[in-house]
């Protein structure tokens, strides 16, 4: 819908949406002890995973997609409003200290911006023309790949996020909670997480915002796997920017080589404190500067690096 539609156009939309339905067996929720609230919205909370799991194949065909333009060093962006935004700004704000991405390799674009992450922005979800222009601040390229996230997949931000990237050659993705949503439709990848009507009428900040959750996880998780930014089910590439994280690069390089505790130190030292690199300096008995090199001409992955140091 555009800004020129009537609040009876709107309502008139709503109303078909499966993340609106109101549910009459619900509506005397508010007289029921806690505990029995509690028990239905776990029991609502439950079925999200099931959903998830029937659309697996095309968020790995997604994933697969994003991850072969990544390696040629474009971008993951997530563009949203409200609920759906702030999901995006949150997985992409954890790239950096779990997968140690720059910056501006994994973006999250909340309608509003910034501010928006804390107070509603009045009517910054229902412009096309504010995506636009954030993308355009970003200088989209072929490589790059954007996610328009929104629960309802009618979302003007989400959708005009998503065709202005296709404009310029860019992957496109769009992830919804109703089933043949406009936003679906508008990307090259349409993935939607019917969850079906929440515990709440209309609040999809639950089920379907633990959807959105799970799928956004599953996209940057699993495209970082794909780049080589794990050595099995260890997080080597993580950033040691506080105590409890270079605690965790000790115990990183310790499971990964079973090496004693000075030698770990020393191999950090060796490796500037990069886990992957201490990892290979100590798996192949390198010094650092020879590991680094290894790693860079194995872009980064560290079991072609091993394979490499072997041969």
């Amino acid at each position: 819908m555009t800004s020129a539609s009537t609040p009876r156009d709107l309502r008139a939309e709503l109303e078909t949406l499966t993340t609106e339905a109101f549910r009459p067996e619900l509506a005397e929720i508010d007289q029921l002890p806690t505990l029995d609230i509690a028990r239905l919205m776990n029991g609502e909370d439950a079925s999200v995973p099931t959903a998830v799991a029937s659309r697996l194949p095309e968020i790995a065909a997604a994933i697969d997609a994003v991850a072969q333009r990544m390696a040629r060093g474009g971008r993951l962006v997530y563009a949203g409003a409200g609920t759906a935004g702030r999901l995006g700004v949150l997985d992409a704000s954890e790239c950096p200290p779990t997968f140690n991405t720059a910056p501006d390799q994994v973006v999250g674009l909340i309608a509003g911006g910034p501010e928006a992450m804390v107070t509603s922005v009045e009517g910054a979800e229902d412009s096309a023309d504010l995506a636009r222009a954030d993308l355009d601040a970003l200088a989209l390229t072929p490589r790059d790949t954007v996610v328009g996230v929104s629960a309802s997949g009618r979302t003007p931000y989400a959708i005009g996020a998503v065709e202005h990237a296709r404009t310029r050659g860019a992957l496109t993705i769009g992830l919804s909670c109703n089933p043949g949503s406009a936003l679906a439709a508008a990307a090259e990848h349409g993935i939607e997480i019917v969850v079906g009507p929440e515990l709440l009428t209309g609040s999809t900040r639950l089920k379907a915002g633990t959807a959105q959750k799970l799928v956004l996880n599953m996209l940057s998780t699993i495209t970082m796997i794909r780049l080589g930014k794990t050595y099995g089910n260890l997080m080597v590439d993580v950033r040691a920017s506080n105590d409890k994280l270079r605690a965790r690069s000790r115990r990183i390089v310790a499971l990964a080589t079973g090496a004693a505790d000075a030698d770990i130190e020393r191999a950090l030292t060796e490796a500037d404190g990069e886990v992957k690199t201490a990892i290979l300096v100590l798996l192949a008995d390198l010094d650092g500067p020879t590991a680094t090199g290894l790693l860079a001409d194995a872009d980064g992955h560290l079991r072609a690096a091993l394979k490499s140091a072997g041969d």
